[in-house]
């Protein structure tokens, strides 16, 4: 399978300083590439055949204020790609499946995120989302907390394929509002839960069976909370295959209205004969129910040092 990958962070149009964070790590190969490291990615990352030992890629938004919020999210992605590459006090049992070595990551990214919340009174209430894909063979398996999302485009239909763990989509689950007024509620940014909020986390997974030419989509909210679906789809598309295109231009559109959030894009499409041609446009996802039932408040004062 041949997987072509970029990814892009951009600080947007408001806050001083960029509290999201991405990784892209080739696990057959050990590489990575993270937001920390700038926009140029590593060599050999943006095209790669996909080895036995999979691929992961993450985005993660940071919350918290001031340093807390970069804290976090560097955080979550540098405790995941410690544990997968089996570096540093915690390693993953190469004889586990791959989403469930990514499962175990996010309880090790949340209880050290949690212990340094605790240590440190500069980093006190800090937290992260986490979204992240696993792909080995023809299986892509998402691992969410929080609120950053997953799209599928495949041929000409676009897919959520994460479920928010936020107040407003439990409200709109059990249709006390709609999905329109979703997009506009004063606790929009209310989440359920977050990396290193509380001692113990419930990470949500879902699995997609990959078809050829599907491309997979992972952003913070900054992009999903100012463009649709449809808009995102269309972005993509017309950038004809170009992905690095396709996220400057998703990352443009999100700043032309507004760019108040960071925003974060991971970009990855998936060819190769070892993939089936899709039958139809319709993608299967299996979203379990969500179990937390704690509420966090997903804002912060951007401008405010911590003490």
């Amino acid at each position: 399978m041949i997987v072509e990958l970029y990814a892009k962070s951009d600080v947007g149009r408001v806050r001083r300083g960029n509290e999201d964070n991405f990784l892209v790590l080739d696990l057959s190969t050990e590489k990575t590439w993270t937001g920390s490291d700038g926009a140029k990615p590593p060599e050999n990352l943006t095209r790669l055949n996909l080895g036995d030992k999979g691929l992961v890629l993450v985005v993660s938004d940071g919350m918290g204020g001031a340093l807390a919020g970069d804290v976090a999210s560097r955080m979550a992605v540098d405790s995941v790609r410690k544990m997968l590459i089996g570096e540093g006090d915690a390693v993953c049992d190469p004889d586990v499946d791959l989403v469930e070595c990514l499962k175990s990551a996010t309880h090790y990214a949340n209880n050290a995120i949690h212990l340094r919340s605790q240590e440190d009174s500069r980093c006190a209430g800090m937290g992260a989302t986490f979204t992240g894909a696993a792909v080995r063979g023809d299986s892509l398996d998402l691992v969410q907390v929080g609120d950053s999302r997953g799209y599928v485009i495949r041929k000409d239909h676009i897919r959520l394929a994460t479920k928010d763990q936020s107040l407003v989509q439990q409200l709109v689950d059990v249709g006390q509002i709609s999905e329109s007024e979703a997009e506009t509620h004063m606790f929009r940014n209310v989440i359920l839960q977050a990396l290193g909020a509380q001692s113990e986390v419930t990470p949500v997974t879902g699995r997609i069976r990959l078809r050829q030419d599907d491309l997979v989509l992972l952003c913070s909210d900054g992009l999903s909370g100012k463009l649709r679906a449809e808009d995102i789809q269309q972005i993509v598309l017309n950038s004809k295959g170009d992905l690095s295109k396709a996220c400057d231009a998703l990352i443009d559109e999100a700043n032309n209205r507004g760019g108040e959030d960071n925003i974060t894009v991971v970009l990855a499409h998936f060819s190769g004969d070892d993939l089936e041609p899709p039958a139809t446009d319709r993608i299967t996802i299996e979203l379990p129910p969500l179990e937390e039932d704690k509420t966090l408040d997903d804002t912060y004062e951007a401008d405010t040092e911590p003490h």
